[in-house]
């Protein structure tokens, strides 16, 4: 943490939760998660009709791509481009402008059914497009050109946004649109960059302090841009052409390549480091949903391309953000970067959930019974990381 970084944190006497930039987006973020969840779980059995004037099952895509995924990434870029650039971060009431902002486009989108769907667009685009500003700002000020790739991606998120609204104004079933497509995109994009940057780097540091003789392929060399060039590609041709067989022999090609990648990152030496093995496991949902993806395209028989997207929707996304956040908070909060037990449970019920529900789409006799224990599995997961990080993220501490 930088001095002026700290000492813009000591000048905020107000809410400690408003201190940094992790603290609420995570906080709540994760509640979100867990909420929506329930809520879904309450619709899908029929003792809740959802007031909200999207279908049920795009609600439910959208509140976790488009809002736990946006808070996730709004708390990571709130604490990190300050490091990036040397700037001050956005603290005080600044920082709860864009939270309110958030919020109250989740309630907008959940309450949707009485509102025009123009200010529920509107409300609900309002945080993100706020957050690209800001950072923007701070990019452009710090010239630090290098992370315009990350503003480019929370941009295609954005763009996301706005097309599942559209399509689902007109009537359409926007979790099969092109909007869901973009935004899912998007975040697999951000998996790989960022992770590509993060995984490699904390592995290795951990390595040398570990007195390992092991080495991770360093971050960003030629193969790993060669490989986030041919994902651009592939999941562009995805998102135009959903159902091209070519695009679907791409993506076994594209679920090769990653796995290659991170194989170069030495996953197998940190089975011993909680924190550092769920983010390889993280990462390794990305070539497993390509090759779900390619597979339901060619043999749809084999699996259903319901159940193979949500290998990175509730397996990639969930389980890299919750690694993040864990890391993050433990790591700006002042305490030790150690997960115990509870962490642990934590960072598993998120591939529970993910292949119980990829299971269900495999096995239909028993789809209910896996769609629960997907359910539960995610809103223990999500509630459990708000019972153990909540204290660390609502208490203040004197930066260093």
């Amino acid at each position: 943490m930088s001095s002026s970084t700290a000492q813009q944190m000591r000048q905020w006497q107000g809410p400690a939760l408003l201190s940094y930039g992790f603290r609420p987006f995570f906080l709540l973020g994760a509640l979100w998660a867990g909420l929506a969840m329930v809520l879904w779980i309450l619709s899908l059995s029929g003792t809740l009709t959802l007031p909200s004037a999207f279908d049920p099952v795009s609600w439910h895509a959208h509140a976790l791509l488009f809002g736990y995924l946006p808070a996730i990434v709004a708390g990571f870029m709130l604490t990190a481009v300050p490091n990036w650039t040397g700037r001050l971060p956005v603290v005080g009431w600044s920082l709860g402008g864009l939270v309110v902002l958030w919020v109250l486009g989740r309630l907008a989108v959940l309450f949707s059914f009485a509102l025009p769907p123009l200010l529920v667009a509107l409300v609900d685009l309002s945080a993100m497009v706020a957050l690209a500003t800001v950072m923007t700002r701070e990019i452009v000020a710090g010239k630090n050109w290098r992370n315009l790739i990350v503003l480019a991606m929370l941009a295609l998120l954005v763009l996301g946004n706005a097309v599942f609204h559209i399509e689902a104004a007109r009537g359409e079933y926007a979790a099969k649109g092109y909007g869901l497509r973009i935004g899912l995109a998007a975040g697999v994009l951000m998996i790989s960059v960022i992770g590509g940057r993060i995984v490699p780097s904390f592995t290795r540091n951990w390595l040398v302090k570990s007195g390992s003789d092991f080495r991770p392929a360093p971050p960003m060399q030629k193969f790993d841009k060669l490989v986030l060039l041919y994902s651009v590609v592939v999941l562009g041709f995805w998102v135009a052409q959903p159902d091209s067989l070519y695009a679907g022999a791409a993506f076994l090609l594209f679920g090769v390549l990653h796995a290659v990648r991170l194989a170069r990152w030495c996953s197998l030496q940190t089975r011993s480091e909680p924190l550092l093995w769920v983010l390889h496991l993280g990462y390794g949902f990305i070539p497993l949903g390509a090759w779900g993806l390619g597979t339901a395209m060619l043999w749809p028989s084999v699996i259903l391309p319901a159940a193979a997207q949500h290998i990175w929707m509730g397996g990639a996304l969930p389980l890299m953000t919750v690694a993040v956040m864990a890391r993050a908070t433990l790591g700006h909060s002042g305490n030790a970067l150690s997960a115990g037990p509870g962490t642990v449970a934590v960072f598993l019920t998120v591939p529970i959930s993910v292949f119980a529900r990829v299971a269900a789409g495999v096995w239909p006799t028993g789809a209910e019974t896996l769609y629960h224990l997907a359910g539960t599995a995610w809103v223990l997961g999500f509630l459990g990381f708000v019972v153990i990080y909540g204290p660390m993220l609502l208490s203040r501490r004197p930066p260093s």
